[in-house]
């Protein structure tokens, strides 16, 4: 298990302990945005520009909650993580996307769970991660079978569930993770044609890091079972430079890691990645 999947065990943990409540950061950028007030109706149409602060109606999420709760022979899916995806081997200022919803079937009363999400992340040294996620989520542990929008930072330590974005399976959602300046990294939805702000975090990596785009399976290592994902389709990625200027789609110009040869099908626990154009769209699930 990697060091990132050994703190994401921690936090999941933490729930056999008690249920946490965090407050999470406040920076001067958050502040200076008004509060989203009642989500609306989801988007109706693509992001009309970048996620900022600046953008027509921006808000930001008025946090409730922060809750630290942190797979294919016949019948069973190997336990642990499984991830399929991809990753860049430099270094970029942000990462925009679109990621469809699924239902994965999760049995209740588990630490199993379902993510399709972006990340950005440093490694400090000395066995120190730092990173900021951000997605859709379905857990075992809280309501299984309702997938719901989620960011996870270093600094908390925490899951953090925004209930108040109503989505399902066969939905789509457009996300944006990216720091303007003094290493402040944001995690923006659009939602109601316009940008919410989910978090701003003051982490250690800078202002450029490393980015992650992948669906992520964990099944619980104390209860066998199986779990079942239709293809999650990921598509219109695109990676902010990190000497600044405008978005580019995530294409086979920018050197990605995937962890399997040229040529190879990325395949883990049962569950397999397609990739429809390198490596801006894709879809991850059961292999077929």
């Amino acid at each position: 298990m990697t060091l990132r999947g050994v703190l994401r065990w921690c936090a999941l943990g933490g729930l056999l302990a008690a249920l946490a409540i965090a407050a999470p950061a406040v920076s001067a950028l958050r502040d200076r945005l008004p509060v989203c007030g009642a989500p609306g109706p989801a988007s109706s149409r693509p992001p009309s520009g970048p996620a900022s602060a600046s953008a027509p109606g921006a808000c930001r999420v008025a946090v409730t909650e922060s809750t630290v709760r942190a797979m294919k022979p016949p019948g069973f899916t190997p336990s642990g993580y499984h991830h399929l995806g991809a990753g860049t081997s430099a270094e970029w200022s942000g990462v925009s996307g679109r990621i469809g919803v699924v239902d994965g079937k999760l049995r209740a009363g588990t630490y199993d769970f379902v993510a399709g999400r972006f990340m950005v992340k440093r490694d400090l040294g000395k066995g120190n991660i730092a990173w900021l996620e951000a997605g859709w989520a379905e857990t075992g542990w809280r309501s299984p079978g309702q997938p719901r929008i989620y960011t996870y930072n270093t600094n908390t330590k925490s899951w953090q569930f925004y209930d108040q974005y109503p989505i399902k399976a066969g939905d789509t959602v457009w996300l944006d993770l990216h720091t303007d300046s003094g290493g402040v990294w944001q995690a923006w939805l659009w939602w109601n044609n316009k940008w919410n702000m989910l978090t701003a975090q003051k982490l250690p990596i800078g202002g450029s890091a490393f980015v992650e785009q992948y669906v992520e399976v964990h099944v619980d290592d104390s209860k066998p079972g199986r779990i079942d994902l239709p293809p999650v389709k990921v598509d219109n990625v695109q990676l902010r430079p990190a000497a600044g200027g405008p978005a580019r789609f995530w294409r086979e110009d920018v050197s990605t890691l995937t962890g399997v040869a040229p040529g190879q099908q990325q395949q883990s626990g049962g569950f397999c990645l397609n990739w429809v154009t390198r490596y801006d769209t894709w879809n991850a699930g059961d292999c077929v």
